[in-house]
C-alpha cells in the first residue's frame, strides 16, 4: 500500500477530527482518567497535545504512561523528555520500566507484549478504562505490507480490547489518529514549535517494521519517524454479541453471529459461526491470549460446517459438537498436562484464576484450585451444582480451599467470584462501543 503524501498542518481540521473521535467513544465530566501511551515520538507527542486539549475542555483527567524498555542507552533521557512533555500540557505522568532479562530472539514481539502489560496494569490501577494509542494510517500501511510479505500481525483497529490478558481485563484501546498521516502530525507539531524524539531503530533495516517504513517512503531521507510504535496481536473480530444468563443455552441471549455465553464460562456457537467470532470465543473460553493457528481454525470450521459430531481441543478450550449443539468449555485435561499452583487470595486484592474467573476475598486464608481431584470431597449440594456442567469441563471449574478447614467449597459469603469469559467475549466481539458501556458489570 503506497500512502498519498499529505504534509498540510491543518491545525483546525486535525483538532476537530481528533476531538470528534474522542467524543464518539469517551465520557465527559468524569473523574476517571483517560490513559495515554506516550513514547515521546512525533505521533505520541501529537496525540498527547491533542488529548490534553480535549481533556481540559471536556473535564477529564489525562494520565500519560511511558514504558522504558531498557533496550537503548538513551532511553532514560527519552523517558525524562516524555515526562516533561506530559507535565507541560497539564497531564499526570507515570514512568514504567520493563525490568529483567531480555530474550535473544523474538525481541520485538516480547517487548510489545511487555509494553501492553505494563500500560494495562498502570491504567487499571489508576481507574482508567480506556487507553489512547497513537497509531496512524502509516502504521496500518506498514502492517499491510509486512503481512503481504508473510508476517503474522494482527489488524490494528480504532477501538479494541487490550491484548494483555488478564492485566488488560475491562480495558479498551482507542486510536484516534488511525486516519491521520505522520507527516500531517509532524507539520502540525512544527507549527506549534513542539519537539519530539527520533529513534534510530526506526530506520534500522534489521527490523521488519523499519524495512516496511523505508519501502513505503522510498528512501530513508524522505521520511521522518519517531520511536517505534507497536501493532498489538489483537484478534481481528467483528461487532456485536449479547450476553446470556444460563448455562443451558442462555435463553435470554440474542446470539450474534451464532454465539451465546453463560455465567459458568461455557459458550455455545452455531455450526455456521464466523471464523473471527469462533477464534475469539476459543481464546476467551481457554483463558489464554494467543489466537488459534489459521490452519487449525479452518479444519475446525470445516468439521462444524459438515455437521460432524466430534470432540476436539483448541486454545485450551474443549469443543463438543453433537447435532445442532456446539459447546465450547475449558478443557479439564489441561490441568493435568500443565499443572498450576493454587492461587492464594489476599484480602481486598483481586486475583484472576485461569484467565476465566476473578476472586476478591474479605478474609485471609483462602486459595483457589481446579475442581479436578476435589470433586469427591465437595458437599452433596456442591456436587449437584457442579454436576450441571458438561462432563468434560467439570474438573476445570474453580473451587475454594480454606487453610483452617477441611474440604473444598464452590462458594463462601466472604468471597466474591466473577466469571470473565462472558465479559471478555462481549468486548472482543465489539458489543461495547462507548466508555459508558463499561460502567456496569455484565
Amino acid at each position: 500500500m503506497q500512502l498519498t503524501p499529505d504534509g498540510a498542518g491543518d491545525d483546525a481540521g486535525l483538532t476537530a477530527r481528533v476531538f470528534a473521535g474522542l467524543d464518539r467513544r469517551l465520557r465527559r465530566d468524569d473523574d476517571r482518567p483517560v490513559a495515554l501511551a506516550l513514547s515521546g515520538g512525533g505521533d505520541s507527542i501529537a496525540l498527547l497535545r491533542l488529548a490534553a486539549a480535549w481533556a481540559g475542555d471536556r473535564g477529564r483527567p489525562l494520565l500519560a504512561l511511558t514504558v522504558d524498555h531498557g533496550l537503548n542507552p538513551r532511553s532514560p533521557d527519552w523517558t525524562r523528555f516524555a515526562g516533561e512533555a506530559a507535565r507541560a500540557v497539564g497531564a499526570d505522568w507515570r514512568p514504567l520500566v520493563w525490568a529483567g532479562e531480555k530474550p535473544t530472539t523474538g525481541l520485538t514481539a516480547v517487548a510489545r507484549s511487555a509494553r501492553h502489560r505494563l500500560i494495562a496494569e498502570a491504567a487499571r490501577a489508576a481507574g482508567a478504562r480506556v487507553v489512547l494509542f497513537a497509531h496512524t494510517a502509516d502504521d496500518v500501511a506498514e502492517a499491510d505490507l509486512m503481512r503481504a510479505e508473510g508476517a503474522t500481525l494482527g489488524r490494528v483497529r480504532e477501538w479494541s480490547p487490550s491484548p494483555a490478558w488478564p492485566e488488560g481485563r475491562g480495558l479498551l484501546l482507542l486510536r484516534p489518529l488511525l486516519g491521520e498521516r505522520r507527516e500531517t502530525l509532524r507539520a502540525w507539531l512544527a507549527d506549534q514549535k513542539a519537539d519530539w524524539i527520533e529513534d534510530p531503530a526506526n530506520v534500522d533495516p534489521r527490523f521488519g517494521r523499519s524495512r516496511a517504513r523505508l519501502a513505503l517512503a522510498g528512501t530513508a531521507a524522505d521520511i521522518e519517524i519517531g520511536p517505534e510504535v507497536e501493532i498489538g496481536p489483537e484478534i481481528e473480530i467483528g461487532p456485536g454479541i449479547e450476553i446470556g444468563d444460563e448455562a443451558t443455552g442462555a435463553k435470554n441471549a440474542r446470539p450474534f453471529r451464532g454465539i451465546s455465553t453463560a455465567d459458568d464460562g461455557t459458550v455455545r456457537v452455531s455450526r455456521n459461526v464466523e471464523a473471527r467470532a469462533l477464534a475469539a470465543a476459543l481464546v476467551c473460553v481457554g483463558g489464554g491470549a494467543t489466537p488459534p493457528r489459521g490452519d487449525r481454525l479452518t479444519r475446525l470450521l470445516q468439521r462444524l460446517g459438515a455437521g460432524e459430531d466430534f470432540a476436539a481441543t483448541l486454545c485450551g478450550a474443549r469443543v463438543e459438537a453433537s447435532g445442532g449443539t456446539v459447546v465450547l468449555m475449558r478443557e479439564a485435561g489441561e490441568f493435568v498436562r500443565r499443572p498450576s499452583a493454587p492461587v492464594g487470595l489476599a484480602p481486598g486484592v483481586e486475583a484472576v484464576w485461569d484467565g476465566r474467573f476473578v476472586f476478591l476475598a474479605q478474609t485471609p486464608g483462602w486459595s483457589v484450585v481446579p475442581a479436578r481431584g476435589c470433586l469427591s470431597a465437595l458437599s452433596s449440594v456442591d456436587r449437584s451444582r457442579i454436576g450441571a456442567l458438561p462432563v468434560g469441563t467439570r474438573g476445570a471449574f474453580p473451587v475454594l480451599i480454606r487453610d483452617v478447614e477441611a474440604g473444598p467449597v464452590l462458594a463462601d459469603p466472604q468471597i466474591e467470584r466473577r466469571e470473565l469469559v462472558s465479559e471478555r467475549v462481549r468486548l472482543a466481539l465489539d458489543e461495547t462501543t462507548h466508555e459508558d458501556d463499561l460502567n456496569a458489570t455484565p
